[in-house]
């Protein structure tokens, strides 16, 4: 992509994601993730109906009377997008491919975090990790990660889910939000990477895929392309039997996924490039209150 081109096509993702992010999920995003914990504020004389594992037994020594430690919501998060770049993401059907529909919701979750004061960060991935952006806040951070998703060049094509999980796990020493962004197209178990990355940070997965990875349909002859391996083949669509296959290996997959998802206890929702993605992750975050 020309940088003239690059340019433009990050405004136009900046005016799109920042309006989403201000006017429809501002308030949506703030009360679906919460902040790392409570923090100490104040303390006060101990009232009738306070905790007493609230009190603070210094104070109380030194005073001779109770005092209670106030806390308050801790709200600043890191917020850490997990990006496949892997060459599977290149397809499209529709009128935009899989990695233009990742971009536009990866800047989405970005623009709604800087504006509540959270920190972001990146992990592109492919079966490596191609490149770490470490969590900081404001709109020049937010411009560089989305200049990154536009531009980036994986120097791999394949995908490793369980790979990239781990490496986020280690790598993110504090509790984060981090969102899985990928198609999920990877033969390989992920559900124990899953599993306990969510023990230590909240994990949220987001699929998306095009409506014709769902199916073949009967047009005959067809050489079909592997994009992550190279792989070419011809199959006949016309045959009842193939396209019966492919369907249950497609079906399989997704089992599989969901039921990585729910082994893992993480929140997750699957967005079609045809879709309004707008309205699939307002329901993501109105599910998690």
């Amino acid at each position: 992509m020309e940088t003239t081109e690059l340019l433009k096509k990050v405004r136009q993702i900046e005016i799109k994601a920042r309006g989403l992010s201000r006017n429809i999920f501002a308030g949506e995003y703030h009360s679906a993730f919460k902040g790392r914990g409570m923090a100490f504020s104040e303390v006060r004389e101990y009232q009738y109906g306070d905790d007493l594992r609230d009190i603070d037994w210094n104070v109380t020594a030194r005073y001779n009377r109770p005092f209670v430690k106030i806390f308050e919501e801790e709200r600043e998060l890191t917020v850490m997008l997990m990006i496949d770049v892997s060459d599977s993401l290149g397809f499209g059907s529709q009128s935009v491919l899989k990695r233009d529909m990742v971009a536009e919701i990866a800047a989405t979750l970005a623009f709604s975090a800087i504006q509540n004061n959270d920190k972001i960060g990146v992990v592109f991935f492919t079966d490596k990790v191609e490149k770490f952006i470490p969590p900081k806040k404001g709109r020049k951070h937010i411009l560089f990660i989305i200049r990154e998703i536009l531009g980036f060049n994986p120097e791999n094509s394949g995908t490793d889910l369980n790979m990239a999980i781990q490496y986020m796990t280690n790598a993110i020493k504090k509790r984060c939000t981090a969102f899985l962004i990928s198609d999920f197209i990877d033969s390989n178990g992920y559900s124990k990477a899953m599993q306990i990355a969510n023990r230590k940070h909240d994990m949220v997965a987001i699929q998306v895929y095009d409506k014709l990875s769902t199916g073949l349909y009967p047009i005959g002859l067809m050489k079909v392309r592997d994009a992550e391996t190279g792989e070419e083949l011809w199959i006949n669509t016309s045959s009842k039997k193939v396209r019966n296959e492919y369907s249950n290996w497609w079906n399989r997959m997704q089992a599989e996924m969901n039921n990585a998802f729910r082994q893992s206890g993480i929140d997750s929702v699957s967005i079609s490039t045809g879709c309004d993605y707008v309205k699939l992750l307002l329901q993501l975050f109105q599910q998690r209150k």
